[in-house]
């Protein structure tokens, strides 16, 4: 049978590697001399350069498949193989080997289908020879293997020839640091920049970003760690990703898990006890009014108008209760009257004491011939007074909740790794005028007692709504920076503290010296005493 064609590319002769052809021409002739291995056939080879245009490589193609001097494809069944070597590219195509550029694959696999199961490859498998340097070659699947290699630098010339120099060697039985070597300033590039590569081999792992030192090529980069607040779930990243806003980055920084809600439990031990002390006021208080109710007939509840005492001590009840409206998870109807309970409450009962002072003072200075003071004195006074002062706050506190009401609100970056479920306020400045207010009602009542404190009272009440007032005032004013500098749960626990601190000044300077008289001094509880103290 007629020799079939073994060819290596198209068209034109272009010397390569040596070795490389040498080791085809002894591959051909070991089949063609087993007689078992291929029989009554007979490999011939011709070798071309592939290194050519589309049409060329299209061209070439057909003569594979052609008889001599005929460009139409011959009998596929003369085709025994086909097996193309090149030194730098490959075709991802079974038996043929060929440049990256995949137009000429295309072209070549559409007409030589059956080639893919007709391959020399199987039977050069086994070849294995020594070279004229006396080293070993042989073949594998992936073509032509051997221990060494040279590195070359090719420089292509305007006439389409080209030099190649030797610049490196890759050596596989060479020991470690000597396997690979390169000359780099033997090295001709196209272009007047040198090109650059990886100056080591290190990886940046997640949690990582490359960074490049100033001065510094961008292949010689360093890894740091993501900043506050960013992620990095791959190896060498550019960059880091920062988190939603909801969720924050892990120890490692590789990925971002949710925030935790911040917020002010009942189970936290700070809500607990502020719970525990709220309750203990409460009913401290509860216990007091159920006293002086007790007692109402007794000159000493009489004695300083009971009215006014009862309104005093049921404010301050619902001024320690509404305490909690800032403990728990906060909410729509929470977050839209806890301040504005406060503050009315509050207001309400600065009121009380403000009218029991202005009915001392009234009282002493009806006493002096001549004064027309007399005729003010009396409920229609007081019950302005206790009506008025808080109606003004209530009215502050509807524009307050009519134009900018507060409403719940999270807050993602003032803590790390937790969210913080709080009321906004709506409008800051209507709130401080709410605050203004209260203080300014207590400044009054302040500086009417301190002026009334030495008048003679029934059992120097004056005096005790003096203390009262200072520790009122001192508490509130001491409020707003300690308020201003917390945040989340910190913050409500100030108010909250504010609250029952400011309530138990005004429960314990007015009401504590006369319940140790109703219930460990009843003896002291007579219209005579009174009298007495009236007259001092």
């Amino acid at each position: 049978m007629a020799g079939s064609k073994l060819a290596l590319g198209p068209s034109r002769v272009v010397p390569k590697n040596y070795q490389q052809f040498r080791a085809l021409v002894f591959a051909v002739s070991e089949v063609n001399k087993d007689l078992l291995l291929l029989p009554n056939i007979t490999l011939g080879f011709h070798i071309y350069s592939n290194s050519q245009t589309e049409v060329e490589i299209c061209s070439n193609s057909l003569s594979l498949l052609s008889t001599r001097d005929r460009m139409v494809p011959g009998d596929f069944a003369e085709c025994v193989g086909l097996v193309q070597l090149l030194l730098y590219f490959q075709w991802n195509w079974v038996g043929l080997l060929a440049p990256e550029d995949d137009s000429g694959e295309r072209f070549v696999s559409s007409l030589m289908p059956m080639l893919k199961e007709k391959e020399l490859l199987p039977y050069l498998r086994n070849v294995k020879f020594n070279n004229s340097a006396g080293e070993e070659v042989s073949f594998s699947e992936s073509g032509l293997v051997s221990s060494r290699y040279d590195l070359l630098n090719w420089l292509f010339l305007p006439n389409q020839s080209f030099v190649t120099t030797k610049v490196g060697e890759i050596d596989l039985m060479a020991s470690p640091g000597q396997d690979f070597t390169i000359n780099s300033d033997e090295i001709i590039w196209v272009t007047k920049k040198v090109p650059f590569a990886r100056c080591g081999v290190k990886r940046c792992h997640a949690g990582e970003r490359k960074s490049v030192p100033e001065g510094k090529e961008v292949c010689c980069y360093q890894c740091d760690p993501c900043p506050e607040g960013t992620i990095s779930n791959q190896t060498d990243a550019a960059l880091c990703d920062p988190c939603p806003e909801d969720q924050y980055p892990n120890k490692d920084k590789d990925h971002c898990i949710a925030k935790k809600l911040h917020f002010l439990s009942y189970q936290d031990p700070l809500g607990y006890s502020l719970t525990s002390l709220t309750l203990f006021l409460s009913v401290t208080t509860a216990l007091v009014l159920v006293v002086f109710l007790k007692h109402h007939d007794t000159p000493i509840v009489k004695a300083n108008n009971r009215d006014l005492t009862y309104i005093l001590l049921v404010s301050l009840l619902f001024c320690f209760l509404c305490s909690f409206l800032f403990i728990g998870q906060p909410g729509k109807l929470t977050c839209l009257f806890r301040q504005s309970a406060f503050a009315i409450l509050f207001s309400l009962a600065v009121s009380s004491v403000l009218a029991k002072t202005v009915m001392v003072v009234l009282a002493f200075m009806a006493t002096k011939p001549g004064n027309r003071m007399r005729k003010f004195l009396g409920k229609p006074l007081t019950n302005s007074i206790v009506l008025a002062c808080p109606l003004i706050q209530a009215i502050i506190c509807t524009i307050w909740l009519v134009t900018s009401p507060p409403f719940p609100n999270l807050d993602f970056h003032s803590l790390v790794g937790e969210a913080i479920l709080e009321c906004n306020e709506g409008s800051a400045s209507m709130f401080y005028t709410v605050l203004i207010y209260m203080g300014f009602l207590a400044s009054v009542s302040f500086m009417m007692a301190f002026l009334a404190r030495k008048l003679p009272d029934s059992f120097n009440e004056a005096k005790f709504i003096t203390f009262s007032m200072l520790v009122f005032c001192s508490v509130w004013i001491s409020f707003l920076p300690t308020y201003l500098s917390t945040k989340g749960k910190s913050m409500v626990a100030v108010e909250i503290f504010s609250i029952l601190a400011s309530g138990s000044g005004l429960l314990a300077c007015i009401f504590f010296p006369k319940c140790y008289i109703i219930l460990l001094r009843p003896s002291l509880n007579c219209k005579e005493n009174i009298m007495r103290h009236k007259n001092l």
